[in-house]
């Protein structure tokens, strides 16, 4: 016995640019913490830093990223749009 299948709901609308960018300041704030924790004697492997700049580093490219896809689906629908 099979049921017809209702269609898709609408994808839910979010703010890729803030939570990329709220990840990038993570990564951001850890990296500072960690090189702070290292001039200050503590036993921080290079290793944690460099993934933590490596993160930051991805999230300005993930912001940016984002921003421009934003922007382009603003762009397409405006088009798009009779009027």
């Amino acid at each position: 016995m099979s049921r017809e299948r209702r269609p898709d709901p609408p994808p839910l609308e979010t703010n890729d640019v803030a939570i990329v960018a709220g990840g990038t300041v993570v990564w951001a704030v850890a990296c500072v913490a960690l090189v702070v924790a290292r001039l200050a004697g503590a036993d921080v492997r290079t290793w944690w830093i460099a993934m933590c700049a490596s993160g930051a580093a991805l999230g300005v490219v993930g912001v940016r990223y984002c921003a421009r896809r934003r922007d382009a689906i603003a762009r397409d629908a405006g088009a798009a749009s009779p009027g």
